[in-house]
């Protein structure tokens, strides 16, 4: 495990690393996740394996500090991993990211273009969302108010709507981590993250699964250059759900074209 200090209150983010070569790869999780439990599997595949891979947590997150005067914005995530990646040399990586996860990839990528050099979104959120009270994901929990959800019997609400396999990791986040994450998640960026996206010069995939039928969108974004790759047999969580499936379309992706 590395970890470096990633606010001026010296607030630590943490990663598992795997060796290889350049160029770096970069692993983000989603909302209540942790990268080494969404991603070990696919990184350590053959077809994805031999190059330098840092599986992040983000900050509030996983293994990684989780401070409570920390805003969360998807801007101030996007900063914490910039001097994360910063600090341990890496520049120009290949970023693989899922979910809220991808919104901060997205943010990374426009705020701090020197460190990303290709990336691979998967089902990540492009837009605001509407708060939707009961919903057990980011609208659910932005439902909810700060002191609502850390106190007020959110936190237990959500944990016993998520499902174990969610709450397994959902549980190592901070409570305000979590909550200021959802919230401004549902707020998105400003642009959006889509219109970030479009703006970007540099090759970008956006995975999504097929079952959920067209992206919305999807025009202008393949008109921007944007690859949208439709991944069968998966929900949500498409690297745990048909990982044969999600490695092969990350592969490729990755794989510079002539």
């Amino acid at each position: 495990m590395r970890s470096a200090a990633v606010t001026p209150e010296g607030d630590r983010i943490r990663w598992v690393e795997l060796p290889g070569q350049e160029p770096p790869r970069v692993y983000v999780h989603g909302l209540g996740a942790t990268s080494p439990a969404y991603f070990t599997e696919a990184a350590a595949d053959p077809r994805l394996s031999g190059h330098r891979s840092l599986l992040l947590d983000l900050l509030g997150h996983g293994i990684s500090d989780r401070p409570t005067h920390f805003d969360y914005t998807l801007e101030s995530h996007a900063d914490a991993v910039a001097n994360a990646l910063t600090a341990a040399g890496v520049s120009a990586a290949e970023v693989i990211a899922h979910s809220m996860g991808g919104s901060v990839a997205v943010v990374l990528a426009a705020r701090h273009p020197h460190l990303v050099s290709r990336l691979v979104l998967i089902d990540a959120n492009l837009d605001p969302i509407p708060r939707a009270p009961g919903s057990s994901g980011s609208s659910g929990i932005a439902a909810y108010s700060e002191e609502e959800f850390v106190t007020g019997g959110g936190w237990e609400e959500v944990r016993d709507r998520v499902g174990p396999h969610w709450w397994s990791t959902m549980r190592l986040a901070g409570r305000e981590a979590l909550h200021r994450s959802a919230f401004h998640l549902t707020r998105g960026s400003d642009p959006t993250m889509r219109e970030l996206l479009l703006d970007l010069k540099i090759p970008r995939t956006f995975l999504l699964p097929e079952s959920d039928g067209p992206l919305p969108g999807t025009e202008a974004l393949t008109e921007a250059g944007v690859s949208v790759v439709a991944v069968p047999d998966c929900g949500h969580n498409i690297m745990l759900d048909n990982p044969k499936a999600f490695v092969a379309a990350t592969a490729a992706a990755l794989t510079p074209q002539d």
